[in-house]
């Protein structure tokens, strides 16, 4: 069961992970992308479905449990990628997007107004999808693992800016630490119940999320020179890592984040 399995990292994993033999349950608030996904798995000779999922919803989570169960039988992998870099974010809104980044720059000037003005409803709408639909998710799963005997694998996506203030917008930031430090608790809780949960935290990958980002002149040089690998990381590159930590080669691995970043964190 992959949450935001409609484009970039979500949709690279649910193509891997049937690849690799899952059927795979994809999970998008936008569910002409899920189907698009699911179509992608299908064209691979994969099997999949597609389930409407509001991430910060309750009641939206614990139907995606209910459509894996009924479908597949039971829930032996998630994998929570559902994220969104700041309040008005839509993956895919070309134009959307652009404003907001070019809103985003021109408060850069002034960083202490951007903080002070900063609206609360805007706070909780990136805390409420990225960390609170991280908790649902994972929750919903592991509750039917349990009951079906235990075990299983949870992997959830943090990024570098759960531990590097510079590498995304405050809530953003903020949210992702959350959802480490939310993996590395839940690691322990579940880990008798022969359940795994770990994290993987992403760089800077080519996705819709950065794709308006490195259009503009100059700001992708200004990503990869600070870089060892001198470049973006894919969503495939991303995907990988994933199916590791889901699957039984990484049978002693719980309570850990892998970085897939290029070489950002080597200071």
């Amino acid at each position: 069961m992959v949450t935001g399995g409609g484009n970039g990292i979500g949709r690279a994993c649910c193509v891997r992970f049937a690849a690799a033999g899952a059927r795979v349950v994809v999970a998008d608030l936008m569910t002409d992308a899920a189907t698009e996904t699911v179509q992608a798995v299908e064209d691979a000779g994969g099997e999949a479905v597609a389930v409407q999922l509001d991430a910060s919803d309750q009641e939206s989570n614990t139907a995606m449990m209910r459509t894996a169960v009924e479908t597949f039988g039971g829930i032996d992998v998630l994998l929570t990628a559902a994220g969104i870099s700041h309040a008005d974010y839509v993956s895919g809104d070309r134009s959307g997007n652009e404003e907001l980044v070019a809103e985003a720059i021109e408060r850069m000037a002034d960083p202490a107004s951007a903080f002070v003005d900063m609206e609360l409803a805007a706070w909780r709408k990136v805390l409420d999808v990225n960390l609170t639909g991280t908790m649902l998710a994972v929750q919903g799963a592991a509750r039917q693992m349990v009951a079906s005997g235990g075990s299983g694998s949870i992997v959830t996506i943090a990024s570098v800016a759960a531990k590097h203030p510079d590498a995304g917008p405050l809530a953003y930031a903020v949210s992702k630490a959350g959802v480490w430090m939310f993996t590395k608790s839940v690691a322990r809780l579940l880990g008798p119940a022969n359940i795994r949960v770990n994290a993987i935290g992403p760089g800077f990958i080519q996705t819709n999320m950065t794709q308006v980002l490195t259009e503009i002149p100059g700001v992708e040089d200004m990503f990869t020179t600070s870089l060892p690998l001198r470049r973006l990381g894919t969503p495939d590159e991303v995907a990988a890592a994933a199916l590791f930590l889901a699957s039984d080669e990484s049978s002693y691995f719980t309570g850990t984040i892998l970085h897939p970043d290029g070489g950002y964190f080597t200071d």
